[in-house]
C-alpha cells in the first residue's frame, strides 16, 4: 500500500511509538509484506530466522525487535513487538470505514455496468465499463474491476488474508491493507472467494474465467485467459502464469509458481512449483503420464504378490 504523501520516519516512529535507528528525516512512501516491499517502503520482521532476508529486502525501513546497526541506505524502528506495530500503522493509514450505502458514494461505476439488486459495492471501489455484478455479490473497499467483467451471485472480492500470528494466549490478526484487482474480461463464479492482498495486490489476469467455489488467496497474481474449475482452492503468494487450466478440486500450497501453460487435472494437489507446458496428476502432482503408469502398476501388485507366494 502506497500512502498518499510521503512521511518521515520520524513521524511514522511516533504513531508506533518505536525507537529509530538511522536518519529520522528519511521519507516512507508506503507500507508492504516482506512479499511484496519496493524501494520506499515499510516491512516488519520479529523472528531471528528472517532478519537478514528482511534487512537485505527491497524494504527501505524495517520494523525490527533486535537493536542493530541499519544497512547502508535503510532506517530501522526498534520495537519490542514488530506485529503489533506494523498492525497500528495499518489501521492509522487504512482504517475501516463503514458504509452507509449498498453502494457506496465513493464508488465509479462505468458506463454500461449493470448491478444487480442485493450487491454490495464498498468505498472506493472502481469497476469498468459493461460490466454485469449479479445479486449479493460483495465487493469490499479498493477493489478495482475492469472492463467486460461478470460476477455472479454471492462472490466476496475483498476480504481480509487469511493471515495470524499465534501467541501463547491465541491469534492475533494481521490486518489487511491491500486490494483486488481484476483485469478486463475475466468471468467470476458463484460464491468465488478471492482475498485482498496483506499490503499489496491480489491480481486476476485478462479473459481469466472462474467456475463456481473458487477460493484464491491473498497476493496471488494470476495471468491471462486460465481457467479453473469448481472448488480449487490457492493458498496466498501463489504465481500463476498466463493460460494454466486447474480442474476441479485442485489444491495450490502457498508460495510457489505454476508456469504458463500448464495444466492439472482435478483433485490434485499442488505442494512445490510446476513447469509450464506440461500436464500434471496426483497428490503430490507429478506428470500425468508417469503418474498413470504408476497407478496402473499399483493395480498389478495382488497378481505379482500371488505370483510369488
Amino acid at each position: 500500500m502506497k500512502f498518499d504523501r510521503s512521511w518521515t520516519l520520524k513521524e511514522i516512529a511516533e504513531i508506533v511509538g518505536a525507537k529509530i535507528i538511522g536518519d529520522e528525516k528519511m521519507p516512507v512512501s508506503g507500507i508492504n509484506e516482506i512479499h511484496k516491499v519496493e524501494k520506499g517502503d515499510i516491512t516488519f520482521v520479529d523472528h531471528p530466522k528472517y532478519y537478514d532476508k528482511a534487512l537485505h529486502s527491497a524494504a527501505t525501513f524495517v520494523i525490527i525487535n533486535k537493536e542493530t546497526d541499519a544497512p547502508p541506505g535503510k532506517g530501522l524502528l526498534f520495537s519490542d513487538d514488530p506485529f503489533r506495530d506494523y498492525v497500528r500503522l495499518v489501521k492509522h493509514f487504512r482504517p475501516f470505514l463503514p458504509a452507509t450505502k449498498q453502494i457506496c458514494e465513493s464508488a465509479e461505476i462505468g458506463k454500461g455496468t449493470v448491478i444487480q439488486p442485493g450487491a454490495f459495492i464498498g468505498n472506493h471501489v472502481k469497476i469498468g465499463a459493461y460490466c454485469l455484478i449479479h445479486a449479493n455479490v460483495s465487493i469490499y473497499d479498493y477493489t478495482e474491476i475492469g472492463d467486460h467483467v461478470v460476477i455472479h451471485s454471492g462472490a466476496v472480492l475483498g476480504a481480509d488474508a487469511f493471515y495470524f500470528k499465534r501467541r501463547p494466549e491465541g491469534y492475533d490478526k494481521m490486518l489487511s491493507c491491500g486490494r483486488v484487482v481484476i483485469h478486463d474480461h475475466v468471468e467470476i463464479g458463484a460464491c468465488c472467494t478471492i482475498d485482498k492482498g496483506v499490503s499489496g495486490d491480489t491480481v486476476i489476469g485478462k479473459g481469466t474465467k472462474l467456475d463456481n467455489h473458487v477460493h484464491v488467496g491473498h497476493d496471488t497474481v494470476i495471468g491471462a485467459n486460465c481457467l479453473f474449475a469448481a472448488q480449487v482452492g490457492i493458498a496466498g503468494v501463489v504465481t500463476i502464469e498466463d493460460n494454466v487450466i486447474l480442474w476441479g478440486q485442485v489444491g495450490v500450497q502457498k508460495d510457489l509458481t505454476i508456469g504458463a501453460g500448464a495444466i492439472v487435472l482435478g483433485q490434485s494437489g499442488i505442494g512445490k512449483s510446476l513447469e509450464g507446458n506440461k500436464t500434471y496428476f496426483g497428490s503430490p502432482v507429478r506428470d500425468a503420464r508417469e503418474k498413470m503408469k504408476e497407478i496402473a502398476l499399483v493395480k498389478q501388485l495382488p497378481e505379482i504378490i500371488e505370483k510369488l507366494r
